[in-house]
């Protein structure tokens, strides 16, 4: 399951290390040709630019540009409700598989999300992979509209998916007045993102907006 820490190396903020580490990244997708051919240009992108251009260049694509957010939930339901609840729920799909976060990353971030499934059997991974592939792919989808090389990392992510990726709606507007009023402040004034899951149970993953689709993904 090596490929997905491949493309989770490669959506990180791009540090010496990673530059570094480039031909041993490509090596290993070099073993299959599906995977490798969408990131050539990136390879090859970060290889030629300076350090610093890289860095300025990401922090423009992933922080600046929300339609290119590395945070699968934002996509989906914005500053809405089912965020928050989302975001527990697949905080508990990770401590299920025995992984404890750690770091200050959204577990929604998705390079994190790669670096879980590369820890899953191959149905375990495929299964969740199936329905967060349309999310990835609405992603990528912006990022090649920009003309940006991380939009391979998407292109390559869909390959491995079982299913084909379906269109995504756009997500619930939220102003930041309505996003506190959802979530509510906490006693330090930091609006929480992450809401305790009510009752007892498994919660479902809502990849998708309630009513969206009849199918999101199951947590069990």
């Amino acid at each position: 399951m090596q490929h997905y820490q491949v493309l989770s190396a490669l959506l990180l903020y791009p540090e010496q290390g990673l530059i570094d580490s480039l031909g041993e990244l490509e090596s290993i997708l070099e073993k299959t040709p599906e995977l490798h051919a969408p990131l050539r240009p990136l390879f090859a992108y970060l290889a030629q630019e300076e350090l610093i251009a890289l860095q300025e260049n990401y922090v423009a694509t992933f922080d600046r540009n929300p339609s290119h957010s590395l945070h699968l939930f934002e996509h989906i339901h914005g500053e809405s409700r089912d965020r928050g609840q989302a975001m527990v729920d697949l905080m508990e799909e990770y401590k299920k598989h025995g992984l404890e976060m750690v770091g200050d990353d959204l577990p929604d971030y998705v390079p994190l999300f790669l670096e879980f499934l590369s820890q899953l059997d191959k149905d375990e991974a495929e299964r969740l992979l199936s329905d967060a592939v349309h999310v990835l792919a609405h992603v990528g989808r912006k990022l090649a509209a920009n003309g940006s090389p991380y939009a391979g990392v998407f292109d390559a992510v869909q390959q491995l998916s079982p299913v084909v990726a379906e269109e995504l709606s756009e997500p619930p507007v939220r102003d930041m007045d309505e996003a506190l009023e959802t979530f509510g402040p906490g006693v330090d004034g930091v609006e929480p993102l992450l809401k305790k899951a009510q009752g007892n149970g498994v919660q479902p993953i809502n990849f998708y907006p309630k009513g969206a689709r009849n199918n999101a993904c199951a947590a069990g």
